[in-house]
């Protein structure tokens, strides 16, 4: 199934293993759905999404910091190099129909940030407390609210 809806994973780095196999999860999960997924293309949140959708057959989209492959985790389809730094979390919240974050610290909070000005659908799992902001406790809930709200 092809879908060209686009869903951007936001995340950190440093997470527990209960983390990483609920990203892991949620990538097969976005991938049977036909989903276009975005990430930062590095380790943590992202290297466990981005297992997930590979293994699922789907496409995992990395948009690094860097102007190299070096920070690629091995899971991506498409690497973006961009030589932006932090910056490029803002092409994160521009490429999605929505967005999911995933735990993370202040990098992910920016992009939550990011894609609220933007007025995009985001939901958190395992992620900020934040007014308005809804955070669930498994990926199928997060399934459940992009398919609801996009």
């Amino acid at each position: 199934m092809f879908n060209q809806t686009r869903i951007s994973v936001f995340g950190g780095r440093d997470i527990t293993d209960n983390v990483y196999q609920d990203a892991y999860e949620l990538g097969k999960l976005l991938a049977a759905e036909g989903y276009i997924v975005y990430c930062g293309g590095g380790n943590g949140v992202m290297e466990a999404v981005s297992k997930g959708v590979n293994e699922a057959g789907g496409t995992i989209v990395g948009v690094l910091k860097g102007d190299t492959l070096e920070e690629m985790n091995d899971y991506i389809t498409i690497p973006i190099s961009t030589n932006m730094g932090i910056t490029r979390n803002a092409l994160l919240a521009y490429n999605c129909d929505a967005a999911v974050a995933i735990s993370g610290k202040y990098g992910t909070l920016s992009e939550i940030a990011f894609a609220f000005q933007m007025e995009k659908p985001v939901i958190g799992l395992h992620s900020w407390a934040l007014d308005g902001f809804v955070n669930v406790d498994t990926p199928n809930a997060v399934i459940a609210f992009i398919k609801d709200n996009i």
